[in-house]
């Protein structure tokens, strides 16, 4: 009883070790995502005030978008 109890509790251990992990992986691609939302609307907003709508801006020129944060992978 005493080595299955063990054996639980190294598994809840291991279980809220990577619950951690990936909470703050989410955080951080939430807050990558947040950033990428931002630029992107004032992407849109400065090309809807310049002079000719019929142009797209070109959104793989963004600095962000090549920042790929390494975290645990």
């Amino acid at each position: 009883m005493e080595r299955l109890n063990s054996r639980l509790y190294l598994q809840n251990c291991y279980i809220m070790k990577e619950n951690e992990r990936l909470r703050k992986k989410a955080q951080l691609l939430n807050h990558e995502n947040q950033a990428l939302l931002s630029e992107l609307k004032q992407k849109l907003t400065k090309s809807s005030a310049s002079p000719n709508p019929n142009s797209i801006p070109d959104l793989n020129l963004s600095p962000a978008a090549n920042k790929t944060p390494n975290a645990n992978k």
